[in-house]
């Protein structure tokens, strides 16, 4: 067998091991995409939905109605923001816990990493329905200890997105903290000890020789934490009651939600769909080039 030859087996080898999967995802991801994409091309609602009403051929109205709309635009700018303010949180907690792992005793390692796998494993809803009884206005115990009796954290929009941001930190850091300490335990000890003998303190050495070597893997958990915290649903769902006071906490994803089954809108929340997906595809396009640099695809 000559060398092309080989090099060509080499390289179809993991198309073949991946068939399975795509056999089974591809249509499980295929066919409802298409559909969301045929959806946002018709005038569909709820008189389409009970059958009485052929729906109309639109085109891409709706896209002309969806981008001239000035609330989509801000609800738009509210969603990068928000979710710029969560992967930049969440990256600054996790890496800060993952450095904190290796300089505590195993028993503290250990209680830290299962209270993170907790956090990590707890539903989004039940981690969203947990926080709002601690920051209850009339019951919260945090009011209760900060004397704030009366209270309400979810009246004011920065307030309420603050505290949304917070809940999905705590449901996402755990994933960065793993991830990074990963990264951390196999950086060679000897280069952090001779770093040491140079006189370089413990910020010097995470600056220059730590955070250099996770390069690769710090580009992947903020992309990863770009596209979850940018479809973000759940938390701001549940707290603030549907995108709060008069949709001052809405986002993207509950927008086209409320387009969709709220307003019986279904053409216009599928075009909402379709721009998300969009998105996140150009987000994912980087992800997996960062995973083709640091060797875990193709």
């Amino acid at each position: 067998m000559s060398n092309s030859a080989t090099i060509r087996r080499q390289r179809l080898t993991p198309l073949w091991l991946l068939l399975p999967a795509l056999a089974i995802l591809v249509p499980m991801f295929a066919y409802p995409l298409y559909q969301l994409g045929l959806l946002s091309l018709f005038d569909y609602g709820q008189p389409q939905v009970s059958g009485g009403v052929p729906a109309r051929f639109l085109g891409l109205g709706n896209f002309r109605t969806l981008f001239g709309d000035q609330v989509f635009w801000t609800v738009l700018g509210q969603t990068v923001v928000f979710a710029a303010g969560c992967v930049v949180v969440t990256l600054a907690v996790g890496a800060a816990l993952a450095v904190l792992l290796t300089r505590v005793g195993r028993v503290a390692r250990t209680t830290l990493s299962f209270a993170a796998l907790a956090a990590w494993a707890a539903p989004a809803m039940t981690g969203s329905v947990v926080w709002m009884f601690l920051f209850d206005s009339n019951l919260g115990l945090v009011n209760e200890v900060l004397g704030l009796p009366g209270y309400n954290w979810l009246y004011e929009r920065s307030v309420a997105f603050a505290l949304v941001g917070a809940v999905v930190v705590w449901h996402s850091f755990p994933f960065v903290m793993i991830t990074l300490y990963a990264g951390i335990q196999a950086i060679p000890e000897s280069v952090r000890e001779a770093a040491a003998l140079d006189g370089a303190g413990a910020f010097t050495i995470f600056r220059r020789i730590t955070a250099p070597m996770l390069r690769p893997l710090i580009t992947i958990v903020v992309i990863q934490s770009i596209i979850w915290d940018f479809k973000v649903f759940t938390q701001i769902y549940v707290m603030t009651r549907g995108g709060g006071i008069a949709g001052q906490n809405m986002v993207l994803n509950v927008y086209a939600y409320q387009k969709a089954f709220a307003s019986s809108q279904y053409g216009l929340g599928s075009a909402i769909g379709i721009v998300m997906t969009v998105i996140l595809l150009v987000v994912t396009l980087f992800y997996l080039r960062a995973l083709r640099r640091t060797g875990e695809a193709l």
